[in-house]
């Protein structure tokens, strides 16, 4: 029994590792990560995997507001634990893999796994920002994702149009001026670093790669790739 359960694990890992979904940046694992993973963290992971392949292959027929809806759901049935518990660490970064194997994380766990998914299925990363804001109404310091839809007319900038919220707190994705209870504070991405000003008139501040956090988090899913 033992053995035959291993075999199909072990199928199960190498039609894993050879879907084409996992051939983007951000979401691409090495078969020995994979292995790694479900080895530490059960069938269940393998499971969850499994699920984010076939969302992966499934969302770039769909349309973009498709792509964030389903995107947002997948993730947002994950559990939040903060990082000293998960990690043991009273700040890390997870890469989406290890989110989903290990079945949760904090909120830039769930904001970074949700960037690099819609990225990996054609949301383009210039429409899209990790945010850190303030959640008023729990007074602390949060992260969620912003999505700029396309601009109304042509000429406009892609972050003219006023930006919808993914949050792990809010299943419902709002246009940001119905948060609130979110105070804006900075952003960024792959190509940018803003500070956040009033009526969405941001300054940039710099690259993305000027926060220290973001870089580490990159360096660790290129070398998850080999």
């Amino acid at each position: 029994m033992c053995v035959r359960r291993s075999s199909r694990l072990l199928l199960a890992l190498v039609l894993l590792w050879a879907a084409p979904a996992f051939a983007a940046e951000g979401v691409a694992v090495s078969q020995q990560v994979l292995t790694r993973l479900v080895s530490t963290y059960g069938g269940d992971a393998l499971g969850r995997l499994l699920a984010w392949s076939s969302l992966l292959e499934e969302l770039p027929r769909l349309p973009e507001r498709q792509k964030l809806e389903r995107v947002n759901r997948f993730f947002n049935t994950l559990a939040f634990v903060p990082d000293d518990e998960h990690w043991q660490q009273e700040d890390y970064w997870a890469t989406p893999v290890e989110f989903i194997a290990s079945d949760g994380g904090d909120c830039e766990d769930f904001a970074i796994a949700k960037f690099f998914t819609l990225k990996a299925v054609g949301v383009p990363s210039e429409a899209m920002r990790l945010a850190y804001v303030k959640a008023l109404t729990l007074d602390q310091a949060h992260m969620v994702l912003v999505y700029y839809p396309p601009a109304p007319s042509e000429g406009e900038s892609t972050q003219s149009a006023e930006p919808l919220v993914l949050d792990n707190l809010v299943d419902e994705i709002l246009p940001a001026s119905s948060r609130k209870d979110l105070l804006p504070v900075y952003s960024f991405n792959g190509e940018g670093l803003w500070q956040a000003r009033s009526q969405g008139q941001d300054v940039r501040l710099g690259r993305g790669e000027d926060v220290l956090m973001w870089k580490t988090l990159i360096e660790r899913i290129k070398l998850q790739e080999k």
